[in-house]
């Protein structure tokens, strides 16, 4: 089995604070860090875990069996989780919890094309059936697509260039490993671009993932469909690992926790003021800890919001 550092878990099982007949959904299982945290605090309870990752699901059940048998896997994309709860009958759980990082072992098997420290077939897909890859972009979308991709996903400088280059490059040649398009970006950056800390294809990887896994439309449904299933006194906390999905949920989560001021000066009696549905559990999300990092550098990024149902 790969290892797994689960980010941030005891943060996170602190602010979902499980009740022992809880009901609880891990939205993103990986190797069942979380997960297990949440079995061994709910042994009246209940825990819903979801993944696409046939080899997370598979390597997961043996880890929680030996914390309970009171679990169900599934395998769905989590924007479509709700759906899928109901399908099974449940219509209100206690919390909800999601690390919206890729796991370590998918980086690391060099094969699923995740990583740009490793040669390897263009790939990135969660879900080996998804029909669309890494390989599909880079070799097929337009110049204007892929720079699109590029600016919003990666937030790369040099989007330009790198799509310029990738469309003169792949009229002579498909594009087809990891090292390829490592080589190709390297090549569109300048050497003072390139002395600077973090590997200069991290954005662009970051942005095709994105791309590939549709993560920001599927994290945006998510978002839409769990303030039905959770009850009063429930909560919900998320881990982001980029910018554009904490804003995301940062900008969900004030919708729900912050009510906006008439702009008008009126006196409203205390019977007329609304009230928002959600408290904040964080002011500001929380980061990983100096102690947390020493273990484990990929936690850097990591930012923890958490919400409560009044």
């Amino acid at each position: 089995m790969g290892y797994h550092y689960s980010v941030m878990l005891g943060e996170t099982i602190e602010l979902l604070s499980p009740k022992n007949d809880g009901i609880y959904v891990d939205l993103t299982l990986g190797r069942g860090g979380t997960s297990e945290a949440i079995l061994q605090r709910i042994p009246n309870g209940h825990l819903y875990s979801f993944d696409l990752d046939d080899e997370a699901l598979e390597e997961s059940r043996s880890r929680l069996e030996q914390s309970g048998n009171n679990f169900t896997l599934v395998k769905s994309n989590f924007a479509y989780f709700a759906d899928r709860l109901r399908e099974m009958g449940v219509t209100k759980v206690d919390g909800i919890t999601a690390d919206l990082g890729v796991s370590s072992p998918q980086f690391d098997e060099a094969n699923r094309g995740f990583s740009y420290r490793e040669d390897a077939p263009l790939d990135m897909r969660m879900d080996q059936n998804n029909p669309l890859n890494a390989t599909i972009i880079v070799n097929a979308y337009p110049f204007e697509r892929l720079l699109k991709v590029f600016k919003e996903y990666g937030e790369d400088p040099f989007s330009y260039q790198i799509a310029k280059e990738i469309v003169r490059q792949r009229e002579k040649k498909t594009i087809e490993t990891t090292g390829e398009l490592v080589d190709l970006i390297k090549r569109c950056k300048p050497a003072k671009e390139l002395a600077k800390k973090g590997h200069p294809a991290k954005q662009i990887f970051q942005a095709l993932r994105v791309e590939v896994n549709d993560e920001l439309g599927n994290l945006r449904k998510m978002l839409d469909s769990f303030d039905g299933l959770l009850t009063s006194g429930g909560r919900i906390a998320i881990i982001t690992f980029q910018s554009l999905e904490d804003r995301l949920v940062k900008e969900k989560f004030k919708s729900l926790t912050v009510v906006e001021g008439s702009r008008e000066d009126v006196m409203l009696f205390p019977n007329q003021i609304q009230e928002a549905p959600y408290r904040p559990l964080t002011k500001k999300p929380l980061v990983a800890s100096a102690e947390e990092l020493a273990e484990n550098h990929r936690s850097k990024p990591a930012k923890l919001r958490a919400i409560e149902k009044k």
